[in-house]
């Protein structure tokens, strides 16, 4: 190419008229379609559907009440709840009487609640429950406002849908009909608080285009993942763009949406109510994984598993390589009959056991927030399951790049959704311009680019591309690969850079770990610090016969010990040895979302990991430090 840039683009398929909204695909299939079902809640030991007709009357019914409280178009209104079709229903009320959803996360803290409040002046708060609504006016009274509280229920005790709906009878249809069409694509149709690793929270505008447009656009690209008769589950939070992002999709494709609040239930879900898809983070895959593997172990079928790993590993690569393969036809990768036999025995001994826990019909997921190891990738595949990896970030509603069925390359994010383009600079820096790309930064957006938020900047005039902070890589089809955040990267005191990221993919496939995080910027060598799996200790120790081990022990334990270093080697065979990991620290302690080690899109928040645990850390550059 002659500029210094290389960049892949994927053109704009469908247009859409500036003047409409989110909520005209709603409105549109209520029209023509009203039999047809949207969503499912939870009945019982079973699922009831709701259709788009039904929906949309419901929908209306709440928005016909925001509107007699005085909600007024383009007035922010925050949701606090985990997710659940309520939610779901809140935000197309919102919508559809002209306000804009601020999400909340449910595990926020009282100051995160009041901060939000009081950035966004919302004056009408959705609460799942009574717990939630003393939060919020604790929040309120520290943030100096006085919101309607809503509780997003029946319940009879307090403000909520049922006074809701009561308060917005006399609404008349031509004036919640003027609410509903007073935004465009160009006006936001959310706020949604974002925020790096010091400072504030910013609430990152994504509007009504964000959503339509990136939805209209991306259905064209996965039909066979978000098509008619598809169905799946929701349940990482709604808070995050990620999962609305997919719901309007699943809306423009007449995908039907069930919606799990307790992942405890997750199994069970899934079981009654058998989705063809999946959209899921890396640490659900790999918990997936772990769980089907100790189940063989238990079972006394730990090698037959291991050879069964490594079957469907080998078939989805030669998948991949048959799929990419330009030479002539002649020298085409076979799959050999002794793979072939080899697949079809594992398919009846795990395979389909492990589709039938995943409710029978799953074929596709969808795999974002951050990398997943490559190895698990293939071996669902290889089992059945086509895990479709993507990227973007809050600031471009999410997706940005994709694989789809058609075109994937296992080991990399896609290529641009229809819309987009991805720019490598010349520092290796992942720069995005699309349809996706957010407005900016709510109250900053005239100096956004003056002060980025932990690192990113929104579009800058001229070019309108968006600074990530990651660091990546197109090959020559226009693949994107994402190898790290510029933040991330290690720089020891030799000089060496190091992805972390690589690195804990594989320590995290060793059933044993639950979380690594790597170490080493400005030091001599590069170093992890390892928390271990709670019902994976219970395990190994009795195998072992060691009793009860508790975190501490385990951290000391000669074979606890042994078992990781293993692991330990096996993540330093990827790399050269300035990049290896020379020791390891054993934490007693869970990385968790209520710990504040863990985002809610459940990765670690590397700068709280790192302040937490200094000693730790220092303790493995200490001299007298046994080597690991």
């Amino acid at each position: 190419m002659s500029h210094p840039f290389k960049e892949a683009s994927t053109e704009l398929l469908v247009t859409v008229d500036r003047q409409s909204n989110t909520t005209d695909l709603l409105a549109q299939l209520a029209q023509r379609s009203p039999w047809a079902p949207l969503y499912a809640v939870r009945s019982g030991d079973g699922w009831t559907d709701v259709t788009a007709g039904a929906f949309e009357d419901q929908v209306k019914v709440l928005a016909r009440g925001l509107i007699a409280s005085g909600l007024k178009p383009s007035d922010p209104v925050a949701v606090f709840s985990p997710t659940s079709y309520e939610w779901t229903l809140v935000d197309f009320a919102i919508w559809y009487a002209g306000g804009v959803t601020v999400p909340v996360y449910e595990t926020s803290a009282p100051t995160q609640i009041a901060w939000i409040l009081r950035d966004s002046g919302a004056r009408h708060v959705f609460v799942a429950d009574g717990g939630r609504r003393r939060a919020v006016q604790a929040a309120a009274e520290e943030a100096g406002s006085s919101p309607s509280i809503w509780l997003m229920s029946d319940a009879g005790y307090g403000p909520d849908f049922s006074d809701l709906r009561l308060l917005g009878e006399p609404v008349a249809d031509a004036l919640l009909e003027a609410h509903r069409s007073s935004n465009t694509l160009d006006t936001p149709a959310s706020l949604v608080y974002t925020s790096g690793t010091t400072g504030r929270p910013k609430g990152c505008i994504i509007t009504h285009g964000n959503f339509t447009v990136l939805a209209r656009n991306t259905i064209p690209v996965l039909p066979e993942v978000i098509g008619e008769n598809a169905r799946t589950l929701i349940f990482l939070p709604l808070a995050h763009v990620l999962a609305r992002a997919v719901q309007v999709m699943c809306l423009v494709g007449r995908v039907q949406v069930g919606h799990v609040s307790d992942t405890g239930t997750l199994l069970r879900d899934l079981e009654t109510f058998a989705p063809t898809f999946l959209l899921g983070v890396p640490r659900i895959f790999e918990k997936i994984f772990s769980a089907t593997q100790r189940r063989a172990e238990n079972a006394g079928l730990g090698k037959p598993f291991a050879a069964a790993v490594g079957t469907a590993v080998r078939w989805s690569e030669l998948e991949q390589e048959r799929a990419w393969y330009r030479g002539p036809a002649s020298a085409m990768p076979v799959i050999p009959l002794r793979l072939r036999a080899a697949h079809a025995l594992f398919d009846r001994l795990f395979y389909g056991r492990l589709r039938a826990t995943l409710g029978g019909s799953l074929t596709y997921a969808i795999c974002g927030a951050s990398a997943l190891d490559p190895q698990l990738t293939h071996f669902f595949r290889g089992a059945g399951i086509t895990v479709l990896e993507g990227y973007g970030l809050t600031e471009t509603t999410a997706p940005a790049a994709v694989n789809v069925p058609t075109s994937t390359k296992v080991g990399t994010v896609g290529i641009p959704l229809p819309g987009t383009t991805v720019r490598i600079a010349d520092d290796g820096e992942v720069l995005i311009r699309g349809v996706g790309v957010f407005a900016g930064y709510h109250g900053e957006q005239e100096d956004d680019a003056a002060h980025p938020r932990d690192g990113l900047a929104p579009p800058r005039p001229g070019d309108g591309f968006l600074r990530t902070g990651d660091v990546g890589r197109l090959d020559d089809d226009g693949f994107l690969s994402v190898t790290g955040r510029l933040k991330d990267l290690i720089v020891t005191a030799g000089g060496k850079n190091v992805a972390p990221g690589p690195l804990e993919e594989v320590l995290r496939r060793d059933p044993l770990i639950d979380q690594a995080v790597v170490v080493g910027d400005k030091r001599s060598y590069v170093t992890a610090l390892l928390t271990l799996d709670e019902e994976e200790l219970t395990l190994f120790a009795s195998r072992h016969g060691l009793g009860v081990l508790t975190r501490a022990e385990a951290a000391t334990d000669p074979r606890v010990r042994e078992h990781l270093q293993h692991a330990v080697e096996a993540a330093n065979a990827q790399v050269s040895r300035a990049e290896g990991i020379r020791r390891f620290a054993v934490l007693d302690a869970e990385l968790s979302l209520e710990s504040g080690h863990l985002s809610e899109n459940l990765k670690v928040k590397r700068h709280a990991v790192v302040a937490d645990f200094a000693a730790a850390i220092d303790d493995l550059y200490a001299p007298e430090t046994a080597s690991a």
